[in-house]
Order: C-alpha cells, then sequence, then structure tokens
C-alpha cells in the first residue's frame, strides 16, 4: 500500500484534495446556517431536516438522468462548474425575504447539479491512483471531509450565534468559489474517460448492467441503506438541541475521522474484511440511547462513537471496485454517491416527519433501529449469495476442444448402421 507522502505527490491528487476540501467546508458551513435559518422560521423539525439535506433527495433524479456525464465530461470542466453552480445557489439562498418553498427549491437544484460531481471526483480519482492506491487515496478524502466537518461545523456554528445565518450562506459561496478555482487552475485538461455524448438512455443502460449482478447489487443497498438511516438520527441534531448542534455535527465527524484512519490505515485487507458488519452495526447502536433523552455530553459522545462505523463504507467501496470493469469505475461511484445521498435525503425526511409526530429522541432512535434492521437483512442476504460466476460484464472462459479421434471403421461381416436418431430438442423438465 502505498504512504500518504507517495499520494500527495502524485500529480493531480493535491488540487484534487484541495478543491474537495473546500467544497466540502462549504458544505457543512452553509447546511448548518441554512437548517438554522429554516428552523427559526418555521419551528418545523421537518423542514430543517430537509433544507440540510434536501439536496440528497434530487440525487435520484440525477442517478437515473445525467450520471452517464460522469465518464464522458471533461473532469476538470465539470469539477469547475458543480461548485461554481453552488455558489451561485448559496448566494440566492442568503437572500433576505426568499419563501421556504423556494429556498426548497434551490436546495433541489443544488443537489441535481451535485449528482453528477460525485461521479466525475471519484471516477477521475480512480483514473490518478494506481488500483493499489485507491482505498488508501479514497479513505485520505473521508478523513479530509471529517476535519472540515469539523472545522465546518464548529465555525458555522459560531458564525451562525455571532453573526447571522444569511453571512455564514455568504461565506460558503465564497468557499465554493476557491473549490471552483482550485479545479480550474490545478487540474489538467483530460478528456473524457468513455467516448460519447452524455445522455439519459446511456445513464439508465449502463445502470442496468451494474444493478444486473447480485453481488453488486447487495454491495449497493449496503452502501446506500445503512448509512442513509444514521444520516437521518444526525439531521435531527438541530431540532434535538439547536443551541448545540454544531456540537454534535462536530463529533460526529471526528469519529467519522477516527473511524477512516483505523479502517484505510491501520488494518490488514483480512482484517477489514471481516470488519464491515461489526462497523455497521457500530453506527447504528449508539443512537438508541437517544430514546432516554441524554443530556448534550452524553448524546456527543454517542454520535463519535457512533460515527466511528463510517469506515465500513471503505470496505463495502473496495468490494465495489473488485466487481466492477475498468472502464464502468466513474460510473458506478457515482451511482454509489447518488443512491447514498438520495437514501440520506430521504431518511432525513422520514426522520423529520417521525419527529413532528413523537420528537427528536424518539425519531433518532427510531432511525436507530431500522439501520440495524437494514444491517442484519442485508448480512443475511449475503451469506445465501451463490458461489462466485464469472461477470456478466466478460464472457466465462471456454474450454479448448478436445483432439477428434480417429472413426473406427465397421466391422466387415455387420452391415453400416443407420443415422443416430436426432435428440429431441425440447428442454428437459
Amino acid at each position: 500500500m502505498p504512504s500518504y507522502q507517495a499520494l500527495f505527490r502524485t500529480p493531480e491528487f493535491t488540487p484534487l484534495f484541495l478543491s474537495a476540501a473546500a467544497q466540502t467546508a462549504a458544505q457543512t458551513v452553509g447546511g448548518l446556517a441554512l437548517g438554522t435559518l429554516v428552523y427559526r422560521a418555521t419551528g418545523s423539525p421537518l423542514l430543517s431536516a430537509v433544507s440540510m439535506f434536501g439536496p440528497s433527495l434530487a440525487q435520484v433524479l440525477g442517478a437515473t438522468m445525467l450520471l452517464s456525464g460522469a465518464d464522458r465530461l471533461r473532469p476538470r470542466a465539470a469539477l469547475t462548474a458543480v461548485p461554481l453552480a453552488y455558489a451561485a445557489g448559496t448566494g440566492l439562498l442568503a437572500a433576505p425575504g426568499l419563501p421556504t418553498a423556494a429556498i426548497l427549491a434551490v436546495v433541489l437544484l443544488q443537489g441535481l447539479v451535485a449528482s453528477l460531481g460525485g461521479g466525475v471526483r471519484w471516477g477521475l480519482l480512480h483514473q490518478i491512483l494506481a488500483k493499489d492506491g485507491y482505498l488508501l487515496g479514497r479513505s485520505t478524502f473521508n478523513m479530509m471531509s471529517g476535519i472540515m466537518q469539523i472545522t465546518g461545523y464548529a465555525t458555522g456554528g459560531a458564525l451562525v450565534a455571532a453573526l447571522s445565518p444569511r453571512v455564514a450562506l455568504l461565506i460558503a459561496a465564497a468557499l465554493y468559489l476557491a473549490a471552483a478555482l482550485g479545479a480550474r487552475l490545478g487540474l489538467t485538461a483530460r478528456p473524457p474517460r468513455v467516448q460519447g455524448r452524455p445522455s439519459v438512455a446511456a445513464t439508465r443502460r449502463t445502470n442496468a448492467l451494474l444493478w444486473s449482478s447480485r453481488p453488486r447489487r447487495l454491495t449497493y443497498l449496503g452502501l446506500w441503506l445503512p448509512n442513509g438511516l444514521v444520516v437521518g438520527c444526525e439531521s435531527l441534531f438541530v431540532s434535538y438541541d439547536p443551541g448545540a448542534a454544531g456540537t454534535l455535527f462536530a463529533c460526529a465527524a471526528l469519529g467519522m475521522f477516527a473511524g477512516d484512519v483505523t479502517v484505510g490505515r491501520l488494518l490488514s485487507p483480512a482484517r477489514r474484511g471481516r470488519l464491515a458488519l461489526p462497523l455497521l452495526l457500530l453506527l447504528a447502536a449508539p443512537y438508541l440511547l437517544f430514546a432516554l433523552h441524554p443530556p448534550l455530553a452524553l448524546a456527543a459522545v454517542c454520535a463519535a462513537v457512533a460515527s466511528v462505523g463510517f469506515g465500513a463504507s471503505l470496505v463495502q467501496q473496495e468490494r465495489l471496485m473488485e466487481l466492477t470493469p475498468d472502464d464502468l469505475g466513474g460510473h458506478a461511484l457515482g451511482l454509489h454517491s447518488a443512491g447514498m445521498l438520495t437514501a440520506q435525503g430521504l431518511s432525513a425526511s422520514l426522520a423529520g416527519g417521525v419527529a413532528q409526530l413523537t420528537s427528536p429522541a424518539t425519531a433518532t432512535a427510531a432511525m436507530a433501529a431500522a439501520s440495524i434492521a437494514v444491517t442484519l437483512a442485508l448480512a443475511t442476504a449475503a451469506r445465501r449469495e451463490p458461489s462466485r460466476r464469472p461477470h456478466p460484464e466478460r464472457p466465462a472462459p471456454v474450454p479448448a476442444p478436445r483432439p477428434a479421434s480417429p472413426p473406427e471403421a465397421p466391422p466387415a461381416s455387420r452391415p453400416a448402421s443407420r443415422p443416430a436418431e436426432r435428440p429431441d430438442p425440447r428442454p428437459g423438465r
């Protein structure tokens, strides 16, 4: 496995890393500011959760319409355009007097744009790094995401308290502009990985091909559902304790950072594979304690410990790439990203709806219980998986023909036999 030093010496890795860091910081600062702004205006846990995680809801539309562009667009142009679109949308969200319906519409449009960005970024990362370096590279990005979330939520909470949510949104827009500038100046002008124009038909065709393999289906569901349901728990932090939501988000990001370091760097490949299921269970179990309405300190510890379980996604992504042909890598990773974010957005909406009817603490525990149930169901289905078959995209090897033996001469004393009857072409029952 390469070292971190070797990663950052790899051409284009550092500018891609820094651009993604600025974009993650913008998302955390802007998301917390927008969630607080909507909650203050409406008092609704549902609308607050949807405003923070609403972009994820549009990912399903992007996954069915735009995802073929992940391998068919020029990476530098796409990774410049996506944060520019986010900067424009975030600046609009900071406008005073914007109705809540208009806020949600902008948020959903941002999610539609983001559905393309994930596939392009991770496809480019897979292209930049050798195969044995992708896991460490993705782990490094996840660790960066954890650090940026810790910093972003802490800074965003301070900005919201000291200034206002709208000022924090303008700062987030500036960070998006910095991400676009970093991608434009730091990345080289690579050609698309796959020839052809992006289209809805190409997107659906490749989605169907990726979904046709049962092992890949189970891997995708394991990446999407347990993770998404736990993000539903996190979406209730603002309504659980509006004054300390930044602290809870920062503790969760700290736990995610620890999990990524452990899985991505400290564990051997054999041990990583065995820990996928325990990590997914750890991801949800601590949130069950929220049913007891724990105080802030205990809630923060639960969030940190649970988020260590996000390290399971590294193991699952490694398996996904083992099951996927190289020329579909960007699309496969984009489908993973879009599906995961869609599950997160739906779970945030579901959690907010349950919290409206009960309480944020009860809804958090319910989402955690659902995540555990889904994890156990998927583990049971994986144990029933049939023996590994050749890739549907790659034909099975054909055995070499056996050399023909010379024909035997019929005995002279017997007449030539009649031609053998053809077998019945109908298949047997």
